[in-house]
């Protein structure tokens, strides 16, 4: 049996694509333009999005002669339908508006690609070019609200949209690529959590063979996760966990507690000193990113200069954002933690694995509990590497640490308290670098604000604000402004992702 294989484009959601297929229970890789057609056998494949025009020079193509050799059904998203419009004999033409966010989808006919999706399905739109004459071989299968041709079929095995059925936003998208998928015949190969699991230690195995590995922890999934994968495969590992002094109230007590309920030893290293004295002064995030993930490799390589591999829980969404990636079409968002130049740097020397890389947080959580993780665990809300550095835009200091440790306390609590804390993917405090006038025991106050925010998601790459019943965020705010010095203004961040990130830096 054959997999799905989607070729990258470079949309910032590319690898969402991959997450679908794999939840509707079949098995697909994600391939650069650069390894095409080198793509093994695949029963279907499906081309993403991505952010160039297709006018532009050094636009992203491909051989289609050899797409069409495959002989298998086709899917074009985005870029992808407007490239295959181009390939067919048509034309596609910029627009001086890009066309951003939620729009109606009127499918022609309900059968076929749309079989079972309503008439007025909400889809999630994010372009600026639009096809313009369609060759004589095209047929238009759907239209938005306005009538502009928005899906298309060539012939019997082509089909094109332009629109992202990957993300949530997108309310049928799942119907849409499932049906998509049904073009090729059952002889699609099936995706398996526990299958994953095994190839995922053989392959740890085979990598490490008799080195010595580090492996960061935190706490968080990810890491915790990649620990128990590694105590799992046999390898020789060293599990090292560094206070960098951006952690929450007490937050190392709690990891070490739960790594021996694991059995899964771990070193613990305060190195809160030497990541705030870095960090004294430094406002910018790109710069305050690089450099907190510097220090953690230059910790993890004092500790135990002698270790041969380092191990890092990064997932694809790390991955995607920072576009480190040389084959990457993508455009970079942020850099991560674990994406700076030491890291590339070790890579390339053959000394980093990373084998939950091609993962998302639920996949993490699902290959978690395979291996016996327990379920309070595996459902910590995430926690970014950089750790309170990004809810404190500006100069960190001790006192707004504090603060912040202080705010989020009781928002966790509070939510945690009427049941909420499961129901929320991600929530936390920020310092809101700001000062503001307000009124404590009948004197004016000019203290800063705190921002507290709960989304929804489950992949970090779209993200949907929680409308968080008003009783909790009147007690989380009551708590806060009488037991918390320094603040005196709580608001409720209610910005979607996109176009906001879920952290604040």
């Amino acid at each position: 049996m054959n997999h799905v294989a989607v070729l990258d484009f470079g949309s910032q959601y590319t690898q969402l694509i991959v997450r679908r297929v794999r939840d509707l229970g079949y098995f697909a890789k994600l391939y650069a333009l650069e390894d095409f057609p080198n793509i093994g056998q695949p029963g279907a494949i499906i081309l993403s999005g991505g952010p160039k025009s297709t006018s532009e020079p050094d636009a992203p193509d491909l051989d289609f002669a050899a797409l069409d050799a495959f002989g298998v059904p086709v899917l074009g998203v985005c870029y992808g339908m407007q490239l295959l419009n181009i390939k067919f004999g048509g034309s596609v033409k910029s627009s001086n508006r890009r066309e951003y966010g939620p729009a109606t989808l009127v499918p022609g006919d309900c059968s076929g690609l749309y079989e079972g999706v309503s008439k007025n399905s909400q889809v999630w739109m994010s372009h600026s070019d639009t096809v313009e004459i369609l060759p004589a071989s095209a047929v238009v299968i759907a239209a938005n609200q306005h009538g502009t041709p928005v899906s298309l079929k060539w012939g019997d095995r082509f089909y094109g949209i332009q629109f992202h059925p990957e993300v949530t936003h997108s309310h049928e998208g799942n119907r849409i690529l499932h049906n998509f998928l049904l073009t090729a015949g059952g002889e699609l190969a099936p995706f398996r959590i526990d299958d994953f699991k095994r190839e995922l230690i053989e392959g740890i195995r085979t990598t490490v063979g008799t080195k010595q590995v580090v492996c960061g922890v935190s706490g968080g999934v990810d890491s915790t996760v990649l620990a128990v994968l590694l105590k799992e495969a046999g390898v020789k590992v060293r599990a090292i966990y560094v206070d960098h002094g951006l952690m929450r109230k007490d937050e190392t007590a709690e990891v070490q507690s739960n790594f021996h309920r694991m059995g899964v030893p771990i070193e613990t290293i305060d190195a809160s000193e030497r990541f705030l004295g870095a960090l004294a002064g430094v406002t910018d995030p790109e710069a305050k990113r690089k450099i907190i993930g510097e220090l953690f490799i230059d910790t993890f390589w004092d500790a135990v200069g002698d270790a041969q591999m380092l191990a890092q829980g990064t997932l694809y969404p790390d991955v995607i954002e920072s576009a480190s990636n040389a084959k990457s079409k993508a455009s970079k968002i942020k850099t991560h933690h674990n994406r700076v130049d030491r890291i590339l740097e070790l890579q390339a020397e053959g000394k980093v694995l990373e084998p939950l890389a091609e993962l998302f947080k639920d996949e993490v959580r699902a290959l978690g509990a395979s291996l016996g993780i327990a379920h309070d665990i595996l459902w910590r809300h995430p926690f970014p590497g950089p750790g309170l550095a990004v809810r404190c835009p500006g100069d960190i200091t001790r006192e707004k640490l504090d603060i912040i440790r202080a705010c989020d306390t009781i928002f966790i609590g509070k939510l945690k308290e009427h049941g909420w804390y499961e129901k929320v993917w991600q929530a936390y405090a920020a310092l809101v670098p700001v000062k503001t006038v307000g009124v404590k025991g009948d004197e004016r106050s000019y203290e800063w604000a705190t921002s507290l925010r709960a989304v929804v998601s489950e992949d970090a790459m779209t993200a949907d604000w929680v409308e968080l019943p008003y009783h909790i965020l009147r007690e989380t705010s009551h708590r806060i402004l009488n037991e918390v010095k320094g603040i005196n203004r709580v608001l409720y961040d209610i910005s979607t992702k996109p176009p906001a990130s879920i952290e604040w830096e």
